[in-house]
């Protein structure tokens, strides 16, 4: 089975009075990259929570958004009531010299950095395990989206390594005729720039079995046989984590194909390299894709 990068999940539950909720998302990228959005009572978790996520996602750059809202009161935030009073008598006081309004004091000291603080709140071992449950749901829901994605990918995979594949085959029937159109071309050479009689055969004959083989392809045929049916295997492993093997025998591929092209000396033979490129290069932009 193979995961997509890309997915999204939501999940909601509650403990007491208090609704959980959490998005989970994730996206490209080459690495594991884990960004969490956590009410500030519960940073002191964010570490043993960064373990979790890591284990659920694997690679890709994964978002976790947490809110907990309560029905009793808000927690992990408190006014600082000295700094609040002194604030407003001397906006007061200040107001009284210059002739203004009070106006909306409250509105504007509740802003003034400080007064609203943060309240250090012990997180119990159930809360947490009640919201690790629920982020675990999102997750799950989240992985879904991304097996439902990656089975997309793996069978336009499927495709697209068929029909390099099935290139690769048709290439057969046009190197007899590639080396019999090289083998007349030299002769033809021979014959309009040197006085024929001077030719010797049997030297002509071994240049031509060296020129030949350096034109041959059965070795780069051979390996990207290999490797197609190696990228095969790896689609069919059980592995969650594939997209980094993917991409490299994708590398190797592109390797032999560009081989054959140098080496085809024949238009049919270049087509078919062209065609091989071509979807070669679509499931290289998908392997990115690829957990």
């Amino acid at each position: 089975m193979l995961y997509s990068m890309t997915g999204f999940g939501r999940a909601t539950g509650n403990f007491g009075a208090k609704t959980i909720s959490v998005e989970a998302r994730s996206l490209n990228s080459k690495s594991t990259d884990i960004k969490l959005k956590l009410p500030q009572q519960y940073r002191q978790k964010e570490i043993d929570l960064r373990k979790t996520v890591k284990e659920l996602a694997g690679r890709g750059k994964v978002e976790i958004n947490l809110e907990v809202q309560s029905d009793e009161e808000v927690l992990g935030q408190g006014i600082n009531a000295g700094l609040y009073k002194s604030y407003v008598k001397q906006l007061r006081v200040l107001n009284a010299d210059l002739g203004l309004s009070e106006g909306e004091i409250t509105a504007a000291v509740l802003r003034i950095p400080n007064v609203i603080e943060n309240v250090s709140v012990e997180i119990g071992e159930e809360e947490w395990t009640a919201i690790v449950k629920v982020i675990g749901e999102a997750m799950a829901k989240m992985n879904d989206f991304r097996e439902t994605e990656g089975a997309s990918i793996e069978q336009d995979f499927r495709e697209r390594v068929e029909a390099i594949a099935s290139s690769l085959k048709s290439i057969v029937p046009y190197e007899g005729e590639r080396i019999d159109k090289v083998r007349e071309r030299l002769r033809q050479n021979l014959k309009d720039f040197v006085n024929r009689d001077k030719v010797d055969e049997n030297r002509f004959e071994q240049e031509i079995v060296f020129y030949l083989e350096k034109m041959d392809l059965n070795e780069e045929k051979v390996r990207l046989e290999q490797h197609c049916k190696y990228f095969i295997e790896q689609l069919d492993s059980d592995k969650m984590e594939k997209g980094r093997k993917l991409n490299f025998i994708s590398q190797e591929m592109g390797r032999e194909i560009n081989t054959i092209g140098s080496k085809a000396n024949h238009h049919e033979i270049q087509k078919l390299v062209v065609k091989m490129k071509d979807e070669l290069e679509k499931i290289k932009e998908q392997c990115s894709n690829v957990l």
